[in-house]
């Protein structure tokens, strides 16, 4: 198993309308990387995360974002789906939560809808980032700088577009956290175990971070 990132904890925020390939894909790949990824949310029990237009499997939830301090935490993941942080936006604790991590220069990363609670939070500007692109308009209205790119790092904010750059999301991650010295194939491979090839990543005209490879049946799964 890997240990660089050994002893750190990563806040996950999402809810229910989440990407599935969003959450588990980042998740298993810090995972596997050593690190200890919880789930936060603004509900407690389980969230129900979707493939595309359909339920994907439910998620348990490890916290209510209201009783964890950010301050446990090392970083912050954001995953998209387009009611998932549509729904987070909404929440005062959850867009304080967010706040407080870029306040303190902790790692955020945020793919495909994600950066819409960066947006609510007010700590875009003068950033540069990438998102689905229907959120170029919003991000630039906040002050930031929208880029058409498989992942975009501005000091401690990494951003990604769709799930098709989980792959690169989720190494971008593990260097910025510290990768120990490990060599890029030996990151690659901790990537690709998120991925086996009976789960192929969906491709480029996923919509919206809604466009993950279905799977048949649903459950609660933390894979």
């Amino acid at each position: 198993m890997a240990t660089s990132l050994r002893g750190k904890k990563v806040a996950f925020l999402a809810t229910d309308g989440v990407e599935q390939s969003e959450l588990t894909g980042p998740w298993k790949a810090l995972e596997a990387a050593g690190a200890e990824p919880e789930l936060l949310s603004i509900k407690s029990g389980t969230i129900q995360m979707m493939q595309h237009d359909d339920k994907g499997d439910t998620f348990p939830v490890d916290k209510l974002v209201g009783d964890a301090s950010s301050a446990e935490y090392a970083s912050l993941v954001l995953p998209g789906g387009v009611a998932n942080p549509d729904r987070l936006r909404q929440d005062k604790k959850a867009v304080q939560f967010a706040r407080e991590f870029a306040a303190a220069d902790k790692l955020v990363a945020a793919i495909c809808h994600g950066p819409w609670l960066l947006v609510e939070a007010d700590v875009v500007r003068g950033r540069t980032l990438t998102s689905w692109p229907s959120l170029q308009t919003d991000i630039r209205n906040a002050g930031g700088k929208w880029v058409d790119s498989e992942v975009q790092k501005d000091e401690r904010l990494v951003t990604s577009r769709k799930p098709s750059d989980i792959p690169a999301f989720s190494k971008a991650i593990i260097e910025a956290l510290g990768n120990g010295g490990r060599d890029e194939a030996t990151l690659d491979r901790m990537v690709e175990q998120s991925f086996p090839a009976s789960d192929p990543l969906p491709g480029p005209s996923s919509i919206g971070g809604e466009g993950a490879s279905k799977t048949s049946g649903a459950g609660e799964s933390r894979a």
